[in-house]
């Protein structure tokens, strides 16, 4: 018989699906990392896992222990399986603009939530990153997973998620688009391509209110670029460790409005029911349109599920009151 052990197993060696009707437009070959396809829906169950077995064997996380983490939900999420699995307790700490669903998720799995206000600075005691490192100071037997600096995150990918996707496109894929949040899937990825065949570019897709574009090209952290976004799930306002600017070809940036829209898209007209960076990511990769020629296999990155956005990208009243529908 075959059968996974347990659902940890069923990680990874997720498929690569063809693009159709949203990039017609295009000369090349566009295939989605179909990453929902993950037992937690998600891309971050593979950095969950590699981050946790790299803390058991370090010693940071000991058993009965308690892991504690700020999160968009994702990441919580993967972190939550696999606690249950190997009892472990699970505390997130998520910022509130993130979708009720991904809240309710969590709770599900059997954490515990502290919601916090995101308009507000990194440093600032109330933030979801301060808050979550405050938990794991005052509670015994805690790990603070901290996945933004936690190189693991970046391992992960290096491990599973690049190489699958050399494998699937046995060599030939020539770019590779995805959202920047943490920085871990673009840096573990990037750096195995790039290690492959160097002339592979690497493509970030950014928001506005994010940090990372202007970083990239100047060198210059500007506080000035950084105010509020409804974009989930991608875009930071510091620099994390994950993200390697050096294996990073360049970022481009899309618009709130973009990401929503783009994200029904993709579930009207390809059938692909995915997260809000998906709307992102495929509308970066539009955006980047004049760096494909006919022989190029462009492979996008999608993140996570549409069921965590029911509430808000595929609510019709969310749309109108953000104006972004008429």
């Amino acid at each position: 018989m075959k059968y996974a052990q347990n659902i940890l197993e069923t990680i990874g060696n997720t498929p690569l699906v063809k693009i159709n009707k949203l990039t017609a437009e295009l000369p090349c070959l566009v295939l989605a990392k179909y990453e929902t396809f993950n037992p937690g829906n998600s891309v971050k169950d593979r950095m969950a896992l590699q981050m946790i077995a790299d803390a058991e064997a370090s010693g940071k996380l000991k058993p009965g222990g308690t892991i504690i983490e700020g999160t968009s939900g994702n990441t919580g999420l993967g972190l939550a399986i696999a606690a249950v699995v190997k009892g472990y307790k699970m505390i997130c700490t998520i910022p509130d603009k993130q979708s009720k669903e991904k809240i309710d998720i969590l709770r599900a799995m059997g954490s515990e939530v502290h919601i916090c206000p995101t308009n507000v600075a990194a440093d600032d005691p109330r933030s979801y990153y301060s808050t979550a490192k405050r938990l794991s100071e005052e509670i015994p037997n805690s790990w603070y997973v901290n996945q933004y600096d936690n190189l693991s995150n970046t391992k992960g990918h290096y491990l599973s998620t690049g190489p699958e996707i050399w494998e699937q496109t046995q060599g030939k894929i020539t770019h590779f688009v995805v959202g920047v949040g943490t920085g871990g899937t673009i840096s573990g990825v990037g750096t195995y391509l790039k290690e492959q065949n160097p002339d592979i570019r690497i493509w970030g897709v950014d928001t506005y209110g994010s940090v990372f574009k202007k970083y990239h090209e100047t060198g210059i952290f500007d506080e000035k670029e950084i105010y509020p976004y409804l974009t989930e799930g991608i875009g930071e306002d510091i620099l994390p460790k994950n993200v390697n600017f050096d294996i990073i070809d360049g970022f481009t940036k899309v618009t709130d409005k973009d990401a929503a829209v783009y994200t029904r898209r993709l579930a009207r007209e390809e059938g692909m029911f995915l997260g809000n960076s998906a709307g992102a990511a495929i509308k970066g990769v539009l955006q980047l349109k004049e760096h494909f020629t006919k022989d190029d296999v462009v492979v996008v990155l999608f993140h996570d599920h549409g069921s965590r956005y029911v509430g808000k990208i595929f609510n019709d009243e969310w749309m109108q009151k953000q104006g972004f529908t008429e």
